[in-house]
């Protein structure tokens, strides 16, 4: 399938860790976003075919022409081994590199913040280094701020722990935000979303 095939569903992943004790963990923002996504489509998770991952098929904006096809993704390999099910999920669903959306939890930008962007490097999350590896860097990103650790915290204990108090007041918009970006980006482009939603 080319880019422009408009039979092409959306691959929209959000990048987290399975199992309970991570659920409310900064690195799972990506996680809560494709969650909210799936109580907007009324879907249900359920195991993929053909990939380690948990999926939503559905249609993604107003009824009519204009709705999209769309495939909601949660690997369930740990975050560094993300590449895998993403390329799996990819190659079942025959979806084109640049219909890929990864939303992830990113440090250098501040908390409640969100950047849209198509390509560029990992930054060191190792979700992006793993998709990066197994497909090459050109599908978008739904970058979420979550701010850099306090003091001489390291990055991966950081990464790890639930947010804050004062945070968890704003997660809520945060997360809707992010989901409102992503619909943005499905119904009428990067450039649209990003002049929208980057703050």
């Amino acid at each position: 399938m080319t880019d422009d095939d408009p039979n092409a569903p959306w691959l929209i992943v959000g990048l987290g860790n399975p199992g309970p004790e991570y659920a409310a963990n900064r690195h799972n923002i990506g996680f809560m976003v494709v969650d909210l996504l799936a109580d907007r489509m009324r879907g249900s998770f359920k195991r993929a075919q053909k990939a380690q991952a948990q999926v939503v098929e559905g249609r993604m904006g107003p009824p009519g022409p204009s709705s999209r096809r769309v495939v909601l993704a949660k690997p369930m390999s740990y975050m560094n081994l993300s590449g895998g099910p993403v390329t799996a999920l990819r190659d079942f669903y025959k979806v084109p590199t640049a219909r890929i959306v990864a939303i992830h939890d990113e440090l250098d930008i501040d908390y409640g913040v969100l950047r849209l962007k198509i390509g560029g490097g990992d930054n060191g999350h190792n979700g992006l280094k793993s998709m990066t590896k197994s497909m090459g860097p050109e599908y978008h990103r739904v970058r979420c701020g979550i701010g850099r650790p306090p003091g001489r915290m390291q990055v991966a204990d950081f990464v790890l722990k639930d947010f804050s108090s004062a945070e968890r007041k704003d997660l809520d918009w945060f997360v809707d935000r992010a989901a409102d970006s992503v619909e943005c980006l499905v119904a009428e482009g990067l450039e649209r979303a990003q002049s929208a939603y980057n703050a």
